[in-house]
């Protein structure tokens, strides 16, 4: 059975996507805190659009920096810095980019070899959600499903070290 995302508005200035990965919490977790991982299924495939470049310094205090765009274009940046980070199991970030930027949190909950991932995103106003959930509710469930084929093949290659 194929697993489901779900991209809720829970308030005024509160999103929530779900999605169970089939793996556990250490080999999800790795997918996304691990450049050379998130460049593998971060940006959605549909939409033409590459991560040019991905850096990620996953600790407290640490920044990130993802380039997303077409190789001929001016690359689109999103960036900040870590809050909180506990392995295999919760991760905290800012959105700098702009004065709308959420705080995301991720949460890893591992239950049977399979991983209930929570992504919450917390808007400073709620125009600042009403512009960011367009492109979400398609956008996520793609990034997800990519997500899932890169975890079979990391299961895999898990499962043969």
């Amino acid at each position: 059975m194929k697993n489901r995302t779900t991209v809720e508005r829970k308030s005024e200035r509160e999103l929530v996507v779900t999605r169970t990965f089939n793996g556990p919490a250490r080999i999800v977790f790795e997918a996304w805190t691990k450049p050379e991982l998130l460049k593998r299924w971060w940006a959605p495939k549909s939409t033409g659009v590459s991560l040019l470049s991905c850096e990620a310094d996953v600790r407290v205090g640490g920044r990130y920096r993802f380039e997303f765009g077409h190789e001929a274009s001016k690359p689109m940046a999103f960036f900040g810095r870590y809050i909180e980070v506990t392995p295999h199991s919760r991760l905290v970030w800012t959105n700098d980019e702009s004065d709308d930027g959420a705080v995301t949190t991720v949460t890893f909950e591992e239950k049977g070899g399979k991983t209930l991932l929570v992504l919450h995103e917390l808007y400073p106003s709620n125009e600042a959600l009403d512009g960011a959930i367009v492109g979400m509710e398609g956008g996520m469930p793609e990034q997800f499903e990519q997500l899932d084929e890169l975890l079979v093949t990391l299961s895999a290659s898990a499962g043969r070290s």
